[in-house]
């Protein structure tokens, strides 16, 4: 089946769908000329291996020469703009309330830039900070002292970005509310994905065992192949657009 048979084919199921659940990854960003988490080699940051800049025991370590990788990678995001993919499905979701739930691992937030509402961030934001310690009374994350990472003035509480660090669980709330979407979607669309990083690639496994129609959107063979009713081999910025009709 070509290309395009395989888009009309999926945007009649978009259509038909009451209910839509969208998984993403890394690969809808990279089109927007953002390296995956493993390919980030900008000169001196790629000396260090990916697992000791995000672990709560390697930011303990030094927490002063990870925040400031983290830095980098802000200001790497901040001048990147979402894409076609991104915004066909923001487009989508605001013409078809209430329809589409947007599950996604990435942490750079050009869902929520592209408009996209309600974004269940598994892996959290790279844009916003919480507390590595209990916080106490006087912790605000608006009122801190500056350092490398900022601190509680009161107590020395120190900031970190709010992403999910090996070893680490999901957020408990988000992760509930995303199961739910797959189990109880018409149709998912595993979008950029390469379905090797779990627990999130067991959502499309979860929508294939409870019924619905699953199509993987990805340019290279991914692990969610096997449970695909449709496979469209092409960037989410070229056929998201077309199987959206938008």
């Amino acid at each position: 089946m070509e290309h395009k048979e395989r888009i009309a084919q999926a945007g009649e199921w978009v259509a038909q769908a009451r209910r839509v659940c969208v998984l993403t990854g890394a690969g809808v960003s990279a089109e927007s000329g953002i390296p995956t988490f493993r390919d980030d080699e900008s000169g001196y940051w790629s000396q260090f291996k990916p697992e000791e800049m995000a672990s709560e025991a390697g930011y303990r370590r030094d927490p002063a020469h990870v925040w400031r990788w983290y830095q980098h990678r802000r200001e790497r995001l901040a001048q990147v703009q979402p894409n076609a993919g991104h915004r066909a499905l923001a487009q989508w979701a605001a013409m078809h309330p209430r329809r589409m739930t947007l599950v996604t691992q990435n942490v750079d937030g050009l869902h929520q830039r592209a408009g996209s509402q309600g974004v269940l961030c598994l892996h959290g934001e790279l844009m916003k900070n919480r507390w590595l310690n209990r916080r106490c009374a006087e912790c605000d994350l608006e009122r801190t002292s500056a350092g490398e990472p900022p601190f509680c003035p009161a107590c020395g509480n120190m900031l970190r970005p709010a992403v999910v660090w090996f070893g680490e669980m999901l957020p408990a709330g988000i992760w509930a509310e995303a199961e739910e979407a797959a189990s109880h979607c018409d149709l998912m669309l595993v979008v950029g994905t390469s379905g090797a990083v779990y627990p999130a690639a067991g959502l499309a496994q979860l929508a294939h065992r409870t019924g619905a129609r699953v199509v993987v959107v990805n340019p290279h063979a991914s692990e969610l192949d096997s449970v695909a009713d449709c496979l469209i081999p092409q960037a989410s910025a070229i056929a998201l657009p077309q199987l959206l009709q938008l």
